[in-house]
């Protein structure tokens, strides 16, 4: 079904999405972003690292802040920024990851910023990754 306004896009240079759905799809003028992580284009975790012996050390720092640079890139294949974020929906897998992760949000948005909902979640698609961020921007069609 064509409908006008409405469109769906993988952003190339960015990791393939696991599933069929787009990075990012404009309905009139919101943008919705899909679940994004800290998966790079080749597929390593940004804030993953697994050391000679398979110690594996995860980040939230790092996971958090390359969501939302991911998030960030995303937005920017339709000309929206940050700025334009109405609201974030996070989803943790472990809750005492929350300071780390609000710490480095904080970095990104202020008060007055989109709203937002954090959840524990029991697993995300890969057992390295700490964080998923899916967020909504209001960026108005050219008119």
């Amino acid at each position: 079904m064509n409908q006008p306004n409405v469109s769906a896009t993988v952003v190339a240079g960015k990791a393939t999405p696991r599933g069929k759905y787009p990075h990012i799809k404009r309905a009139g003028d919101f943008l919705y972003v899909s679940g994004t992580s800290s998966r790079l284009p080749d597929n390593r975790i940004a804030g993953a690292e697994v050391d000679a012996m398979g110690t594996t050390t995860l980040d939230i720092r790092v996971q958090t802040r390359a969501v939302i640079e991911n998030i960030r890139d995303i937005l920017a294949t339709a000309d929206a920024t940050l700025a334009d974020v109405v609201e974030i929906s996070t989803f943790l897998v472990n809750m005492n990851d929350f300071g780390g992760y609000n710490h480095v949000y904080g970095e990104f948005f202020d008060a007055d910023g989109p709203a937002r909902t954090t959840v524990a979640v029991h697993q995300l698609p890969h057992p390295q990754l700490l964080i998923e961020i899916k967020a909504v921007a209001y960026k108005p069609l050219a008119r």
